[in-house]
């Protein structure tokens, strides 16, 4: 695995593993647009387990390629629903955060697993 490639893979742990402590903190700029968007408090915190396994996995898929490479879609397709939760809501504005969070999962997807 290449450097860029690890690298990547760390970045979109530390990313997903913020947002995921973001959400059990119920952080005032995280819960507020989730509330808005529809999304029902009771989901709050499985939202925030997703995000963790993902984090950990993305770490663990360091050395066990094949848990990176589903840690990896799992993040990707946990923020791709994201991304259309918030086109759903009609909330443009807020359509880069989800997809800046997949990115570094997408970019180290396609580099190195």
């Amino acid at each position: 695995m290449s450097t860029t490639a690890v690298v990547l893979t760390l970045v979109g742990a530390f990313m997903a593993g913020f947002s995921a402590v973001s959400v059990f903190l119920r952080a005032k700029w995280v819960v507020e647009p989730l509330a808005a968007y529809g999304v029902p408090a009771s989901w709050w915190t499985w939202l925030g387990v997703a995000k963790a396994a993902g984090a950990a996995g993305l770490v663990v898929g360091l050395f066990v390629p094949a848990i990176g490479i589903a840690a990896a879609v799992g993040i990707t397709l946990y923020f791709t629903g994201a991304a259309l939760t918030v086109l759903r809501a009609r909330s443009y504005a807020h359509l880069p955060f989800p997809l800046l969070y997949a990115a570094p999962a997408v970019a180290a997807l396609a580099l190195g697993f």
